[in-house]
């Protein structure tokens, strides 16, 4: 059984996302799925678009099996973490490289891994149902799928704040700060399908259903001002020191809940990112990945919110003061 199915017409190739009671959380069998359809369709001259869309009306894709990588990693089976990662990442870098139009429609939920399959690809468009995150910090993981490139190449503040909080952007702020390409309502998505679909320039199908997006209703400047470039206990510093700013005590409460070992690493592969090509972070976000699977906060943070989902995970160390600089610096590689 496969969880992804494919159809072709009118010179576009269409990947649908159907794992639906998982949100369509990439495992393994879609990511092996989905690499061979692109590359086939990358040198098929009859395919002019690749469209992804989702099966579900809930989510895009809810990220990567997490879960499954878990049970993997607590049963010494380092071999399948590899693999999963390795695999995952390789489709990544081909949409980033792909040779032509790649669109993926966000109609829902697009967290983790589901960013690594659409905004790495030159067309996204959101709806205002559409809910980006990277929230890997909170069950002991890290921004991963090329996110530590794209991530610093965001506005002021916004890589390392999204990185570290997990807070969710949604709608045409995906579009305002670079994360998506076009805004269309969400009850205009089946049509504009459809129409791409049939053969219909890309252009011409949203032109008339994309709104433009003008600005954002997102803190920029507060995000600039507390996300800035200092270390990350500076960055925590700051917020705690806010005390009248309630924005600031909403993200401390978000980085509370976080592993204070995956804040320190996400901080530094961000800031490794900004200076790096995709491939070179994408190799090093593989060998975090291999790492940090390894640590008891792993097992720990995906069991409290993914398997027991009592969310309250006890972090080891629990303050970020005592997070071993060798530790982070042998995740990060």
């Amino acid at each position: 059984m496969s969880f992804i199915r494919t159809q072709v017409s009118g010179g576009v190739g269409e990947i649908i996302l159907d794992r639906p009671k998982a949100l369509n959380a990439l495992d393994q069998t879609m990511v092996d799925d989905m690499f061979p359809v692109l590359t086939a369709w990358a040198d098929d001259p009859a395919i002019e678009l690749v469209l992804v869309t989702s099966a579900s009306d809930r989510a895009f894709c809810a990220g990567g099996d997490i879960r499954a990588i878990r049970d993997a990693a607590v049963a010494g089976d380092h071999a399948s973490v590899t693999r999963y990662f390795s695999a995952e990442y390789e489709l990544d870098q081909l949409i980033a490289e792909y040779p032509k139009p790649y669109v993926a429609l966000i109609d829902g939920a697009a967290m983790g891994g589901g960013l690594g399959i659409s905004v790495h690809g030159e067309v996204r468009v959101v709806s205002e149902k559409a809910m980006i995150a990277m929230p890997e910090t909170a069950i002991g993981f890290i921004p991963d799928i090329g996110s530590t490139y794209f991530l610093p190449r965001l506005p002021a503040g916004v890589g390392l704040w999204l990185g570290l909080t997990g807070a969710r952007v949604r709608g045409a702020d995906a579009v305002a700060l670079g994360l998506a390409t076009h805004f269309v309502p969400s009850d205009l998505f089946e049509g504009l399908a459809d129409d791409i679909r049939s053969g219909v320039p890309l252009g011409q199908a949203l032109s008339g259903r994309a709104e433009p997006v003008t600005g954002t209703d997102l803190p920029l400047a507060k995000i600039a001002e507390y996300f800035s470039d200092d270390p990350i206990e500076a960055i925590v510093g700051g917020l705690r020191g806010a005390v009248v700013d309630e924005w600031a005590t909403e993200m401390v409460a978000l980085l509370d809940k976080a592993s204070p070992t995956s804040l320190a690493v996400t901080a530094a592969m961000i800031d490794l990112g900004g200076r790096s090509t995709l491939d070179q972070c994408l190799e090093r976000e593989l060998n975090a990945a291999e790492q940090i699977t390894r640590t008891h906060d792993f097992a720990e943070g995906v069991r409290a919110v993914l398997v027991d989902k009592d969310r309250n995970p006890r972090f080891d160390p629990a303050d970020l003061a005592d997070v071993d600089p060798a530790v982070v610096a042998r995740i990060v590689g």
